[in-house]
């Protein structure tokens, strides 16, 4: 029991009585402090603001939200880490909820009522797994990925009964350090030797990403005939589905994995999106309306869930509805950074579908505006605002946008959707231009770059590229330039801490938008270089796992 003291925990319970009763079974325990919060609302306050070494969750919360939604809004906004233990504690046994609530991968799931020592045995099981791989998070968290590789190959032997936990954090750290072919051999020998389900599912993402994707395709489907209920393959396959273009088989597998699970909010949403862009709006309303009906109460709900809810219902014909979606939005998401854009972008959809004017060029105006400078708004928003300009005449209007995604991207399955979506609509000819224009754009930007570094000025190559991201945050040509230009600089010049933390979000942003980038694993590697040369301790968030 010494090694509780000193931890501290939060207890999300909104019973008092259950509350003091946990309370003082976790002091008896030993922690060394309990704070308490009686909704999901005020767990993220008190999370936004400290760290805690546990969370005791009850699923049946008050304000509207359940552990699980809370749960999966901590991991989607980074306020917990994987060294956060997070248990689930209730008495709920509905199996449909309890997949939900496993797939997100709390540490334990306990069911009331316990004693003071069953619940000791969980924690103390969680705390000698999480002290085992701490040495090797710690070592990702600086950014030491070389070395944390290695310290997981040595634990490995030192620690055998956490092998598979070594092994995963190694294939994983590949991963980031864009080195898929590692990474799959270790899934491939982990389940080859365990047969461990999520193992084969990190096989089958990495060979995705090299390029197999009938093999991976295949793994999956293979996987999910042998477990049914692992829904983690069904978020992949349909991800590989996407990718080829297959959005009906896409929406089939997402469906199926809402059915098993149907209180994950991310998965709603997606599946929202993909029958949207299949066709199918009966189903993109359902799952949209579950959206909205599941995030009501979430501290960080998206205007385009409203949008998107519109958008079926205008292609149902409901106009009366799509505008009731629309003025919900605005009351209830007045706060919200992109309402006005998502709204005038919604507005100017239900105004060009019941072919009313009046109205329609100011909506479309200040859609068009506040798409320039709106942070985070999605390639379907984008996409929707161009189709809708197009329908009404504003062929150069709609090229800007169109020209924004292609170039944004970079390509993939955004570029494909864009390409798809001109050609249905008989501008095949303008698709191929635009896509030339915007190759033609970033080409131009990374040759000025470029040359500011071969003439020696490598403070103008720097402010070009890093000019060139915030106009194209999400194209993986210019992030990776840019990524070069800075960490170059920092080599030549010294350590300077504002680039120093840009580089290091830029060489975070490149692993997300394309892992597979050959060149990826050298630029890790002299991040990892400078940060060693100048002593930089980066105090990075751990290493979120990327399967479930």
């Amino acid at each position: 029991m010494a090694e509780l003291k000193g931890l501290t925990a939060l207890l999300i319970e909104p019973h008092a009585g259950m509350r003091a009763n946990l309370q003082n079974m976790l002091n008896l325990l030993g922690l060394g402090r309990v704070d308490a919060a009686t909704s999901a609302q005020a767990a993220i306050r008190a999370l936004a603001t400290r760290s805690v070494d546990l969370i005791l969750c009850e699923y049946e919360l008050e304000g509207g939200q359940d552990g699980q939604q809370l749960l999966e809004d901590l991991r989607q906004q980074g306020l917990i880490t994987p060294a956060t233990l997070f248990f689930m504690v209730t008495a709920e046994g509905q199996l449909s909820k309890v997949t939900s609530v496993a797939e997100l991968a709390p540490d334990d799931y306990v069911l009331k009522p316990f004693k003071a020592d069953t619940l000791l045995a969980r924690i103390e099981r969680a705390l000698d797994r999480r002290a085992a791989l701490l040495p090797v998070q710690l070592l990702l968290e600086e950014g030491e990925h070389r070395a944390a590789i290695e310290t997981a190959t040595r634990d490995e032997e030192a620690l055998p009964r956490y092998k598979a936990d070594f092994m995963r954090l190694r294939a994983e750290t590949h991963v980031l350090l864009g080195e898929p072919e590692q990474a799959e051999h270790l899934y491939a020998a982990l389940w080859d030797e365990r047969a461990l389900p999520w193992a084969r599912l990190g096989q089958a993402q990495t060979l995705a990403q090299r390029g197999h994707v009938d093999e991976a395709r295949t793994m999956l489907a293979d996987l999910l005939g042998k477990n049914d209920r692992y829904l983690a393959a069904y978020d992949s396959l349909a991800r590989v589905h996407e990718e080829a273009g297959q959005l009906a088989e896409a929406q089939a597998v997402l469906s199926d994995a809402a059915q098993l699970s149907p209180h994950v909010v991310g998965r709603l949403r997606r599946l929202g999106e993909v029958a949207l862009e299949a066709g199918d709006a009966d189903a993109a309303e359902r799952a949209l309306k579950q959206v909205l009906q599941r995030a009501r109460h979430s501290e960080f709900r998206n205007p385009e869930d409203h949008a998107r809810l519109a958008q079926s219902l205008l292609k149902k014909g409901d106009a009366a509805g799509a505008e009731s979606v629309i003025r919900d939005m605005e009351r209830a998401l007045a706060n919200r950074e992109n309402t006005p854009v998502c709204a005038a972008i919604a507005t100017a959809m239900l105004l060009e579908a019941t072919g009313a004017t009046e109205g329609l060029d100011a909506a479309l105006d200040t859609a068009l505006a506040g798409a320039r400078t709106a942070t985070g708004l999605s390639v379907g928003m984008k996409l929707e605002l161009a189709r809708t300009c197009l329908a009404t005449g504003r062929e150069q209007q709609a090229a800007e946008v169109m020209r924004n995604v292609m170039a944004s991207t970079g390509g993939g399955v955004p570029m494909a959707r864009a390409m798809r979506l001109l050609e249905q609509i008989g501008k095949g000819d303008m698709a191929a231009r635009l896509a030339r224009e915007s190759r033609n754009e970033v080409a131009a930007m990374v040759s000025q770059g470029a040359a500011h570094a071969r003439a020696g000025d490598y403070r103008s190559a720097v402010e070009t590229m890093l000019d060139a991201v915030r106009k194209l945050p999400d194209n993986p040509q210019v992030v990776f330039n840019a990524a070069v230009a800075v960490l170059k600089y920092l080599e030549r010049e010294g350590w300077n801490e504002k680039l120093g933390t840009k580089g290091m979000e830029l060489v975070a942003s490149l692993r997300r938008l394309d892992p597979g980038n050959p060149r990826l694993a050298a630029l890790g590697g002299l991040q990892e270089e400078l940060l060693r040369k100048y002593n930089v301790r980066p105090g990075r968030r751990i290493l979120v796992r990327q399967q479930a």
